[in-house]
């Protein structure tokens, strides 16, 4: 390991530990990432932003999962929504890419009234968003199974994406069933998106999944750990009655599990603006308010069933201080490790960093 490795590694570390901060202290995001950790083998926002940077280029299309409808107001839900609009401004600005919300109906509205907040146009024609600049896409994705192929062939044969990346996402379980947190049977509510999902996966597409419970896109990846530990995942543990369990069947080549997806998504974020040495990648606190604010009005709920600002339960001043500690964490990196630099080589020397990845 070297110098730069050693710094980007930390910054990593870091990330992953904000991500997977537990105010609730049930200790569901530790059980997540100790899985995924193992699966991944290094930093998880750290090494999916790494793929990012060596994959998206200019003016690629970025295909963004998302949309999770919630019982009983049968409205969707503000986390992964929130994080992908924050996502496409952070695409645009870092790669020039182009990306395109995936999303059930009910969210297509939120979107439009919600991208002018980052800073961008919406269009929900293809031709469009390629042509147009500081402009994303939104697509609403059939809930009907039996349609699910046919309309993910056209998106593909439409417009063939660089990489695909699911933000709270439902996905099915191996019988097909999507399920809430709660174990109850939602696939009626649900976009069918895991299938586009896999059909980008079978072509090699950058496929990254983030997630903050099991039920998904992508979460099979660690599906033996999640069924070990993770409550209502098993078969016998099935509240519905199918006997799937919550789990999602979906593999993913790369994950991240945080405390909610929106987190792990702001991670992935800073790690990108700290390879691009530009910090303006990642949000600031005023832009995350002003977005869940918005998120709101527009009829996207929080967790709890609430129509005042919040993403799993969290209200503003608790996302804008995970911002915050994320932006200036990864900041102070980028602009003062130089001022630590007698201590890198020394560090080194001694070998903790060697032996520990030696031993993993």
């Amino acid at each position: 390991m070297e110098r730069a490795e050693l710094e980007k590694r930390n910054v990593g570390e870091n990330l992953d530990a904000l991500m997977n901060l537990d105010p609730r202290g049930y200790g569901v995001c530790r059980i997540l990432y100790a899985g995924s950790r193992a699966g991944m083998g290094e930093p998880l926002a750290m090494r999916a932003a790494q793929k990012l940077c060596e994959t998206v280029k200019e003016k690629d299309l970025v295909y963004l999962l998302t949309g999770f409808i919630l019982l009983p107001h049968k409205e969707p839900e503000t986390d992964g929504m929130v994080g992908s609009l924050l996502l496409a401004r952070s695409l645009v600005l870092a790669f020039g890419a182009k990306p395109v919300i995936v999303c059930p109906e009910e969210c297509v509205e939120p979107v439009k009234n919600c991208a002018g907040v980052v800073g961008l146009h919406v269009y929900e024609e293809l031709n469009k968003v390629k042509e147009m600049p500081y402009s994303i896409g939104v697509f609403s994705f059939t809930k009907n199974p039996a349609r699910a192929k046919i309309e993910a062939e056209w998106l593909i044969k439409e417009a063939m994406p660089a990489a695909v990346i699911s933000v709270e996402a439902p996905g099915s379980n191996i019988l097909g069933v999507y399920h809430n947190a709660a174990g109850q049977d939602v696939s009626e509510l649900e976009a069918k998106s895991d299938v586009l999902w896999e059909l980008l996966r079978e072509k090699g597409v950058l496929n990254i999944a983030i997630g903050d419970l099991g039920n998904e896109i992508g979460m099979g990846a660690i599906a033996e750990h999640i069924v070990r530990y993770v409550p209502f995942t098993g078969p016998e543990e099935c509240i519905c009655g199918c006997k799937g369990g919550i789990l999602s069947a979906s593999g993913a080549d790369h994950i991240i599990t945080a405390t909610c997806s929106d987190w792990g998504c702001y991670a992935m974020m800073a790690a990108i603006a700290y390879l691009k040495r530009d910090m303006e990648i990642l949000h600031r606190e005023e832009l995350e308010g002003e977005v869940m604010r918005a998120a709101s009005r527009s009829g996207l709920v929080d967790m709890t069933g609430s129509l005042l600002p919040g993403i799993d339960g969290f209200n503003t001043r608790m996302n804008t201080g995970i911002v915050s500690l994320m932006r200036q964490c990864t900041d102070y990196a980028v602009r003062y490790s130089k001022n630590s630099e007698h201590w890198f080589g020394p560090v080194l020397e001694k070998g903790f960093f060697r032996e520990r990845e030696e031993h993993v």
